[in-house]
């Protein structure tokens, strides 16, 4: 039987439902030429960008993982590598990534992806009530409180992000 979707519902909203956790959807007009995703959704949203975080997708010792770093900063590889326990990580090809998600580049979520991936979100997010990730797809970011992402996706919190 397939899954029932609501309306412009996503992996990452139906994940999230089936969880019971709560979240506050904000949608946005992507602009297909914007060089940033996470700064251009900051930016649409009138949000601090330090609140804003990407997905990014690494392989680290040649298994994908995924990092959740502010928008405002870059993934430290080195760290990501450490925070899993593994000794080298490089930024997953593209293809790759969307095709172990489920999910487009610039619209990579950290919830809902087609398989579990190790999950490190940067410890910055604690700081915070709320922060936002996309929500699965271009010009659609999810709110949420940031221990309920480390719960769903199973991820541990280490620094990870540098400005």
């Amino acid at each position: 039987m397939p899954k029932k979707h609501r309306p412009g519902g996503t992996p990452a909203t139906v994940a999230l439902t089936a969880a019971g956790i709560a979240y506050t959807l904000h949608p946005y007009e992507h602009d297909p030429r914007a060089e940033s995703y996470g700064l251009e959704a900051a930016e649409a949203l009138g949000l601090d960008p330090a609140r804003v975080f990407k997905t990014l997708m690494a392989s680290v010792d040649g298994r994908l993982a995924v990092a959740v770093v502010p928008v405002s900063g870059q993934l430290d590889l080195k760290a990501l590598a450490r925070a899993l326990g593994g000794s080298k990580a490089t930024m997953a090809d593209k293809g790759a990534a969307e095709r172990a998600t489920g999910y487009v580049v610039g619209g990579i979520s950290p919830v809902g992806q087609k398989r579990a991936h190790p999950t490190v979100v940067d410890a910055t997010a604690l700081a915070h009530p709320t922060i936002y990730v996309s929500a699965g797809r271009r010009g659609l970011d999810l709110e949420m409180a940031p221990a309920d992402l480390v719960a769903v996706t199973g991820a541990t919190t280490a620094e990870v992000g540098r400005s």
